[in-house]
């Protein structure tokens, strides 16, 4: 169902590509928007991982509670996530250095106890050691907020050529 990557030899291995998601602040949601163009999107994100089910675990999103995500969402839940964990132009070789993960999988709108746990949790990673004030925040956007789970059917971490040179040198050593 999901192609093999292409440029094997610089697959991540699995753990890295994990972390990536773990320690990553900004991703890209892309959805299929209105006319079948594609519609991607800069987001804040929560990564949880499997709570021991054997899935790749979720990603949570927030959003205002109508727009042009929320209708893509509806119209068709299948979506990716891409995050980009190391970006550097290397002018002298005209290349870049980067380390990226993505993820494909399906997207949900979730309301409840679900949403409000998901909402602290997404404030608290940006915003950690201040629970008060992020849950004072979190009750007071409640009502104009959407919450959006992701939940990870396939995953793919992928560096550059630079760092799989470097990856294989470090082996021999």
């Amino acid at each position: 169902m999901f192609r093999p990557m292409r440029r094997s030899k610089q697959q991540l291995p699995h753990e890295e590509a994990l972390a990536i998601l773990r320690e990553g602040n900004t991703g890209i949601l892309a959805l299929s928007g209105d006319d079948g163009y594609p519609y991607t999107v800069p987001v804040n994100y929560l990564y949880v991982e499997d709570a021991g089910y054997g899935s790749l675990g979720k990603v949570y999103f927030h959003s205002a509670k109508a727009g042009h995500k929320i209708d893509a969402i509806e119209r068709d839940p299948k979506a990716s996530f891409c995050v980009i964990a190391d970006d550097t132009v290397l002018p002298d070789k005209y290349s870049t250095a980067y380390k990226s993960v993505i993820a494909f999988g399906t997207v949900r709108l979730i309301e409840g106890d679900p949403a409000h746990k998901a909402l602290f949790d997404l404030g608290d990673k940006y915003n950690p050691h201040h629970e008060d004030r992020t849950l004072e925040k979190v009750n007071s956007a409640e009502d104009r907020c959407a919450m959006i789970e992701f939940t990870i059917e396939h995953l793919t971490g992928k560096e550059s050529h630079s760092y799989r040179k470097q990856r294989e040198q470090q082996a021999k050593e």
